[in-house]
């Protein structure tokens, strides 16, 4: 436990490092409309995955924005440094705010992301984070309804055997459950905290 702890005291360190230079790339890149995303209109919904106090579905949280992503524990570097935007968003807010908002982290290799696994790792980043799995059947489920992707990839001369190819965005759940909103990778905090803020 010890171990795991120091483990993961090292990848926030990391990934606080990785978020300033998000925000230089982003104050440098092009912005495109916040506001123009069709596509949104045919994703999202409810569904049922499993947390370590049992079945987490997003109807539970209706009243509350839902942030939602996508990963696994053992990525090294994209789910990290997105966690610790929510994380950071999340704290640039106030108490009150925050009683409005529910992060949930959705785990695509329930293989190793056991529910008290996932609990550990999301409550390192935000006390209120919820991490969910489930069946490969239900993942997928999920990954279809939000347009999300994953893909394992095997690795021979590696100890983790594999790894998940996938794709890295936020998903913005508005209070009354239905998808508002997607954030690319490399999004900052503050960014994040426009968008949420736009949903209280």
């Amino acid at each position: 436990m010890a171990n795991n702890l120091t483990t993961l005291r090292n990848l926030l360190l990391l990934t606080l490092a990785l978020l300033a230079g998000i925000v230089t790339a982003y104050m440098l890149s092009p912005k495109s409309s916040s506001t123009d995303q069709p596509m949104l209109k045919t994703l999202g919904g409810d569904f049922t995955l499993q947390g370590v106090n049992g079945d987490v579905s997003l109807h539970d949280f209706k009243g509350k924005v839902v942030l939602i992503y996508i990963g696994y524990t053992h990525c090294p570097d994209v789910c990290p440094t997105s966690l610790a935007v929510i994380s950071q968003a999340m704290k640039n807010l106030d108490a009150d705010q925050r009683k409005q908002i529910q992060p949930i982290f959705i785990s695509v290799d329930p293989d190793r992301d056991t529910p008290k696994h996932l609990a550990e790792y999301s409550a390192f980043f935000h006390p209120s984070f919820i991490g969910v799995t489930g069946s490969r059947e239900k993942i997928d489920q999920v990954v279809s309804q939000y347009g999300a992707f994953y893909r394992i990839v095997n690795m021979k001369d590696s100890a983790m055997g594999y790894a998940v190819d996938h794709s890295s965005r936020i998903y913005l759940i508005n209070k009354q459950g239905a998808l508002s909103k997607t954030v690319a990778h490399g999004t900052p905090p503050d960014q994040l905290v426009t968008e949420i803020n736009a949903l209280l």
